[in-house]
Order: structure tokens, then C-alpha cells, then sequence
């Protein structure tokens, strides 16, 4: 638009991934929110995309609507309006327009070998809301997953554009490795991710044992599977884990050596959760020790 402004847009909807119309109406507009923040970005419209069915009772449908609208509220986003069709089974999303920098945007293509790559929320949301569509969830986990699916990436993209980081993405649909992979490929360097400090929801473990992955898990395996190296001591289970599709899951981050002490350090002050959870190598594809 101008030397300091340019535009972002985004949309994603989704059908429900938890049993709260609520619930479900806040995760759905906090993902995706995400893709803004993903770009260092600042959200500031959005429209309502809803598609119910015409049985569903109204207090069902105004939940769903309530929880995208106080999540936006949350954000600063204000919500103009949207649109609905009917359809079989509900499904709900935003259009999401931001502003972002010009010269300040995460893209990425800006990940250079030796930075460490740090991830602001733990994985394991996609075996865990299976789990649950599968009724083998207890409601201490799906409470747990939702909190984190709920958490806004504000923060850290506010963090990520004070320390002028160039490379990020979210981590959603096509999991840590695959997106991982996607950043991998657009910088031209390869990834390597330390399995012992990837952090999970604390149920993660006890779901990828009974092998509730959804299908999305094996899709994504089968396709960046071949350029994962994977340790021999990483067993079945954790390496699904790693191609578990997440909703509203954190950004992954690429910070300089230099920077990221003093990144951590207020990442604390702003009790903004990250990890470092590998790092940026010279070569191609992704290596999993």
C-alpha cells in the first residue's frame, strides 16, 4: 500500500474439531488468525465464513459465531459481517485481512544455516481431537489441547518482529515436518530437529500409543516421509507425532545464533512459551536425532 504498510490476506474454515460449538467457533478463528501472524503481521478485519446446517439449533450456531467473535475481540479484530450457506455438516473459518511491514515481514525463505529453529506451542493436537471423535478422549486432555489451539500467535509474532527475525511459518495442516520441510526447501538449507527437546501436549504420548492419528498423519508421511531421516532410536509413535496435522498450532521460528539468548530472555518477560527444537544446517531435507 505504502512504504510501510502492505497487505496480507488469508482465509481457512474447517468442520469441528472438538464437541463445544464455543470451543470450536475460537479455535476455528484463532487458526486463522495465524497465518497473519505467521507473516509478522497485525490482523485488523475479518468476515465470518459459515456454512450450518439448517437443523441446527440457533444456540448452537450463535456460539460457534460467539467464540470466533470474542477470540477476534481478543485480537483487536474487528468483525464485519461474512456469509452462510447451508450445508450437511457445520463448518466455520474467517477471511482474515492484516498489515504487516514491507521490510519486516517472516517468510519462508529467510532461514540461514546456523540458526536455531524455536517452536512457541507443543504438537499433538490432531491425535488428541481424534482421539476424541474416536470417544476414547478424557476431558482433562481435549481441555488441555484447546487451550493451547486457543492461544492466540500475537505474541509471538510480536516478538519474532522486535528481534527483525526474516523466517517463520505456523505450524498447521501438513504438521511440524512438512512445514518444516516447506521452510527447508524455500531457503535452499536443511533442518535438523532434536526429538528430545520437541515439546507435546502431555497426552500426546498416551494417544499416539493407541494410534489415534488422523488420516492427515499418514498423508503426510507418505509425502515428505521420504526427505525425513529419522535416528534409529525414534520410534513409531514419535515419528507420527512429527507428522501429526495440527489446528491452530504455534509458528516455528529461525533465530541468528547471536539473537537468541537475549530472545529467550524475553520470550520469558513476555511469558511468551518457546522451545528450541533444532536448528538450521547447510544441504537439503530434514534430519530428526
Amino acid at each position: 500500500m505504502d512504504a510501510e504498510r502492505a497487505l496480507v490476506v488469508t482465509t481457512d474454515f474447517f468442520t469441528p474439531v472438538v464437541d463445544d460449538p464455543y470451543d470450536y467457533g475460537m479455535v476455528a478463528a484463532a487458526n486463522s488468525l495465524s497465518d497473519v501472524y505467521a507473516m509478522g503481521g497485525a490482523p485488523f478485519l475479518a468476515l465470518n465464513i459459515a456454512a450450518l446446517p439448517p437443523d441446527l439449533p440457533p444456540e448452537i450456531s450463535s456460539e460457534i459465531l460467539r467464540g470466533g467473535a470474542e477470540k477476534c475481540l481478543q485480537a483487536g479484530v474487528v468483525v464485519a459481517g461474512g456469509h452462510t450457506v447451508q450445508d450437511k455438516e457445520p463448518k466455520f473459518g474467517l477471511v482474515v485481512v492484516g498489515f504487516v511491514h514491507p521490510d519486516q515481514m517472516l517468510t519462508k525463505s529467510g532461514a540461514k544455516s546456523g540458526d536455531a529453529l524455536v517452536l512457541t506451542k507443543p504438537l499433538g493436537f490432531g491425535v488428541t481431537t481424534t482421539a476424541l471423535k474416536q470417544q476414547k478422549a478424557a476431558p482433562e486432555d481435549v481441555d488441555e489441547v484447546v487451550g493451547w489451539m486457543g492461544k492466540l500467535n500475537k505474541s509471538a509474532a510480536e516478538l519474532a518482529v522486535e528481534f527483525g527475525l526474516r523466517a517463520g511459518t505456523d505450524v498447521t495442516g501438513f504438521s511440524l515436518l512438512g512445514h518444516g520441510m516447506e521452510m527447508a526447501d524455500a531457503s535452499h538449507v536443511g533442518l535438523r530437529f532434536f526429538a528430545g527437546h520437541i515439546p507435546f501436549v502431555s497426552c500426546a504420548c498416551k494417544y499416539a500409543a493407541l494410534w489415534t492419528f488422523p488420516g492427515g498423519a499418514a498423508d503426510n508421511r507418505l509425502y515428505y516421509g521420504p526427505r525425513v531421516k529419522f535416528a534409529e532410536k525414534i520410534n513409531e509413535e514419535t515419528q507420527m507425532l512429527l507428522f501429526d496435522p495440527q489446528t491452530s498450532g504455534g509458528l516455528l521460528l529461525a533465530v541468528p545464533p547471536e539473537k537468541l539468548d537475549v530472545f529467550l530472555k524475553r520470550a520469558e518477560e513476555m511469558q511468551q512459551p518457546v522451545w528450541v527444537v533444532g536448528e538450521v544446517i547447510s544441504g537439503k531435507g530434514i534430519e530428526v536425532v
